[in-house]
């Protein structure tokens, strides 16, 4: 079963959703993992497609945009599309929904940050996990 951590912004947190799943997308792809980002609109992912790029000097975390890379050797795909393609490891979710495709991870990261529709776009989601019985972190972030 897909296991749901949800990763919230505190609100003296520096920062966003976006920087902080820059920074997961980083530890995650240090791990080995690889992972799929799930934005909600096209401009939403090219923003953390420059992102990835410029969120921490001396970072590197190999990245594209999902049609217009390789996704079979491309560890961090970024896509607003309804569907994920290739199962990956890890999906970080932007996006204000559940994607239909969530439950082909082995893990999911939900970030919601300090905005008040995040926030109750984020219990929403997490109410959609509890209800159909999905095993639940929350991890707040400073």
């Amino acid at each position: 079963m897909t296991q749901v951590d949800f990763y919230v912004l505190d609100e003296r947190a520096m920062g966003n959703r976006f920087t902080l799943a820059c920074r997961l997308s980083e530890k995650i792809y240090h791990q080995g993992r690889r992972i799929f980002i799930h934005t909600e609109s096209e401009e939403e992912s090219r923003h953390m497609n420059r992102l990835l790029w410029t969120f921490r000097q001396g970072s590197f975390v190999p990245h594209g945009m999902a049609k217009e890379c390789n996704p079979l050797t491309t560890p961090v795909i970024i896509s607003h599309d309804k569907e994920s393609g290739e199962e990956k490891d890890v999906l970080i979710n932007l996006a204000s929904v559940v994607p239909s495709f969530f439950s082909r991870f082995d893990r999911v990261a939900e970030i919601v940050d300090k905005e008040p529709q995040i926030v109750t776009a984020g219990r929403e989601r997490f109410r959609f996990y509890r209800d159909r019985g999905y095993p639940l972190n929350k991890h707040d972030i400073k």
